[in-house]
């Protein structure tokens, strides 16, 4: 299968991060065909090559990542972790799911995993009520199911079997906090992609909960923006036009983050407006090293993927008798003092390179 200005198969390794990817959105080119992506055909399938550890000899089993945004450069290293673990175990995997947070897009894409026989599930539950009944039908066929990123089964009966990803409320609450002690008092702009959806709200209600305790006198507000980088960038621009008194701007996913940073660097409030956010777009770590980003929180994305795939391979390999188990990928805040490796070892674990490497001291 040939893949779209890439040069590459999909027996081969990917090689792409997510500046090239942030590239490509920015030229208005976000549906290039990347090979896991892009598309719903699972182009993204790791090789078995190497690897395999010390296990019985077993078939190439083949899981499947339904995800919401399935081309956000913030699942980049999700997807080198998963290609990586399939490596490992001499599996495989497809990456399907929605470009833009629709659900029913995503619940087609889990039930063609049934139809295909998937051998496991890994699946960003974004809804609290949506997911439950065909998460429920591929366990009474016999295929595993995970929750990675996103948990709102946790709002209902736990019909997956695990939760690999941050503990996303404390993980607000943490950032609430923190936004407490840098802003004294004053309006504070909270910005969410997509509000409701259950890997991001979680968050922002920890954040305005860790605030409210605070007792300081801020006023903090959630605001909407939209899935798509280009899009957030200008709704963000747009509130601060017409709230120039704010004393912080923060978000709650990756792109929101970014766009933060942009606009305190566009109109010059550098010491002025506080921001800060989640996760690690290149744009961002360059935007906290200049100083126009007070902090990031790390969720280590690439385990999000390669968890997944650990924990459904020892299912199927034990029988069942390994069961999947909750999994908290963390929360590190990364500011000015720690950026720097960030921003200067380049790897597949932040999404940064494709090349398979470590660093060495």
């Amino acid at each position: 299968m040939e893949i779209d200005d890439l040069g590459e198969s999909s027996s081969e390794l990917p090689g792409f991060d997510r500046a090239g990817l942030l590239k490509r959105i920015a030229v208005g080119s976000a549906a290039l065909s990347i090979p896991a992506l892009a598309t719903a055909q699972g182009a993204f399938g790791a090789t078995a090559a190497g690897g395999g550890g010390n296990y019985p000899k077993h078939p190439k089993w083949k899981f499947a990542f339904v995800n919401h945004v399935t081309t956000n450069p913030f699942f980049v290293p999700t997807q080198y972790g998963a290609t990586d673990a399939c490596a490992l175990v001499k599996c495989s995997y497809t990456w399907t799911g929605s470009t833009k947070a629709d659900v029913g897009e995503m619940i087609n894409a889990f039930n063609a995993a049934i139809s295909a026989k998937a051998a496991g599930i890994a699946v960003c539950v974004v809804d609290k009520s949506a997911f439950e009944a065909p998460i429920k039908r591929a366990l009474r066929k016999g295929i595993p199911v995970v929750a990675y990123n996103a948990d709102g089964a946790n709002s209902g009966p736990k019909a997956r079997q695990a939760y690999i990803g941050q503990a996303l409320y404390d993980s607000g609450f943490a950032m609430g906090e923190r936004i407490a002690t840098l802003v004294s008092k004053g309006d504070v702009a909270i910005f969410i992609a997509t509000p409701g959806a259950l890997n991001i709200q979680p968050r922002i209600d920890g954040a305005l909960a860790a605030i409210k305790q605070s007792g300081k006198p801020i006023n903090a507000v959630a605001v909407p923006t939209d899935p798509a980088l280009d899009v957030e960038l200008g709704k963000i621009d747009s509130y601060y036009l017409g709230h120039k008194t704010l004393a912080g701007m923060f978000a709650v996913d990756a792109g929101d983050t970014q766009g933060v940073g942009q606009i305190i660097q566009k109109h010059s409030l550098q010491g002025k407006v506080i921001g800060g956010g989640y996760d690690l777009l290149p744009g961002t770590l360059d935007l906290i090293q200049k100083g126009f980003l007070e902090f990031t929180i790390d969720q280590q994305p690439y385990l999000q993927g390669f968890y997944p795939v650990i924990q459904l391979f020892l299912y199927k390999l034990s029988g069942g008798l390994q069961a999947p188990s909750d999994t908290n990928t963390g929360l590190l805040f990364v500011t000015k003092a720690n950026v720097k490796p960030y921003l200067t070892t380049k790897t597949r674990y932040e999404g940064s390179s494709s090349a398979q490497k470590y660093p060495v001291s």
